[in-house]
């Protein structure tokens, strides 16, 4: 049976949103818009959803972290939801996490002032919502979104409910600030005008055609697919026991863009970052003339700038004047004196946040956005979702960043989203 908890209307949500008292959390009190937590010393309490292996790596940063205390953990299978609660209650030297099947029983719970998300992607959009709804803070994972229009939601729902929100691309915040350089560098001018980025990132997944498994024990099937169309259990899916690997539900198309998501919600990201276009994106799309190909679409920006899928992989910016390119253990830029000249006080200077997790702690505290906030983690991702709809429609689309539609295009506007399955609707 579903439960009408699970249901989200955005014409209840339009109702709530002016009509509802604000329901705080202990510890937490309202000023403004916002919610601010009700002094320095005080501890956000944390609830966690999906625990797979990102989240495992995530935990002992936010166990120990002296401004947060892990309160309750969720996921639909038995054997992850209880070992990821009995290593906080070791983090914690106590016993009391709770542990929930279901996200908006977590969200439910008093005490729970913020949430981490850390579900496969096709999930995320129902759990955002949920949470803006019960005014939680929120942390999710990349890549934010699995369709073009759940960004537009998410986006409208957390401004909305006034909630912070960080979306865990960490290249703006880690890996020695090279990202911040580079996009220093680029937004100083040092390159001259701007003409192409390349963004080198893995291809497009695919549909989903694993045959049927044994149903894996101490798990709500049901629940992980979730909004995604019915199929039978497969391990490749949701892997048995506690796994040392990211799963490949990444590859198939009903729950995740495939490499171009994953790691494009990382590089187009910094693409973004770099072109100053945080809040808008590109105008137009154009697929490959090779229709076989999977690298080579090109998203067109209202200045011209062209941001190519292909290249190292990384983001490359190139310029009138020299190329800069960026990635996680590396920085390089041609001719080489273009990043041996030290910037000047006149020049852009990006913030430079201790890490992600530390900009969210922050920002909760202060009620500022995050560097990675809702609209930018939706943004990024639109470009590698676009680019997917070039590979798999093969034709030019124009695209309206604004509007977040393809202007006059019923066809192309009709692939911005997908028909949920029935008790899992946002509609």
């Amino acid at each position: 049976m579903k439960h009408r908890s699970d249901l989200w209307s955005r014409r209840a949500f339009n109702r709530w949103a002016v009509a509802a008292p604000l329901v705080l959390s202990p510890g937490v009190i309202a000023r403004g818009a916002g919610l601010v937590r009700a002094g320095p010393n005080s501890r956000i309490g944390v609830g966690l959803i999906g625990c797979g292996k990102r989240l495992f790596e995530m935990l002992g940063p936010i166990t120990t972290h002296p401004s947060l205390q892990v309160v309750a953990v969720c996921d639909v299978d038995t054997t992850r939801r209880e070992h990821a609660a009995a290593l906080v209650n070791k983090a914690s030297g106590n016993t009391d996490c709770r542990s929930f099947v279901r996200d908006t029983d977590l969200l439910a719970m008093p005490g729970v002032d913020a949430v981490v998300i850390a579900t496969p992607d096709h999930w995320h959009l129902n759990q955002v919502l949920s949470a803006a709804l019960a005014r939680k803070d929120i942390y999710c994972e990349k890549p934010l979104t699995l369709t073009l229009l759940e960004g537009k939601m998410m986006i409208e729902a957390c401004r909305r409910a006034g909630v912070v929100f960080q979306t865990g691309s960490q290249q703006r915040t880690e890996y020695g600030h090279r990202f911040v350089e580079a996009c220093d560098y680029v937004r100083s001018g040092r390159l001259g005008r701007l003409l192409t980025v390349h963004v080198g990132v893995p291809g497009p997944s695919v549909p989903c055609d694993l045959p049927e498994e044994p149903l894996e024990p101490g798990l709500d099937w049901d629940r992980w697919l979730g909004p995604a169309p019915w199929r039978p259990y497969h391990s490749t899916l949701s892997p048995r026991g506690i796994h040392a690997h990211y799963p490949k539900w990444r590859e198939y198309r009903e729950y995740s863009g495939g490499g171009m998501t994953d790691f494009g919600a990382h590089n187009f990201d910094i693409a973004q970052w770099g072109m100053n276009t945080d809040h808008t994106g590109p105008v137009r799309v154009v697929p490959p003339k090779n229709e076989q190909a999977v690298t080579g679409a090109k998203l067109v920006y209202a200045d011209g700038v062209e941001v190519i899928h292909g290249g190292p992989f990384g983001t490359t910016f190139t310029g009138t004047s020299g190329i800069i390119s960026v990635f996680r253990d590396s920085i390089a830029s041609i001719p080489e004196k273009i990043l041996k000249e030290p910037l000047g006080n006149a020049d852009k200077r990006l913030p430079r946040a201790k890490s992600h997790l530390e900009d969210w702690v922050a920002c909760m505290k202060s009620r500022s956005r995050c560097i990675c906030d809702v609209e930018v983690g939706a943004r990024s991702i639109a470009c590698a979702h676009l680019c997917n709809l070039a590979y798999w429609h093969r034709r030019p689309l124009d695209w309206d960043p604004a509007a977040w539609e393809f202007p006059g295009d019923e066809q192309a506007n009709s692939w911005r989203d997908y028909e949920r399955r029935a008790g899992y609707g946002v509609g």
